[in-house]
């Protein structure tokens, strides 16, 4: 069973902007949102054109994203390919 190692650099954070911070920008449109749990940027999901949550990550390697999505209540860490429910 796989495990995040990466807990300890969740921190709490305040969404960045109310939609994709690149696409709202740029004029584009999302799918789902994702919370960075580093620094609370906002971006898109890979199911989005932009994939701009994974952009962030490999930009920044700010490990854990959790759904912005409402219901949703999980999380992915990025390096050890995990999800947290």
């Amino acid at each position: 069973m796989s495990v995040c190692t990466h807990l300890k650099q969740i921190r709490k954070v305040k969404p960045s902007a109310q939609g994709c911070e690149e696409c709202l920008k740029s004029g584009d449109e999302w799918v789902h949102l994702r919370l960075c749990m580093t620094c609370g940027h906002v971006g898109c999901c890979d199911s989005s054109k932009n994939k701009h949550a994974t952009k962030h990550f490999r930009a920044t390697t700010h490990p854990i994203v959790r759904s912005l999505e409402p219901g949703e209540d999980w999380m992915w860490c990025y390096v050890d390919e995990v999800m947290m429910e």
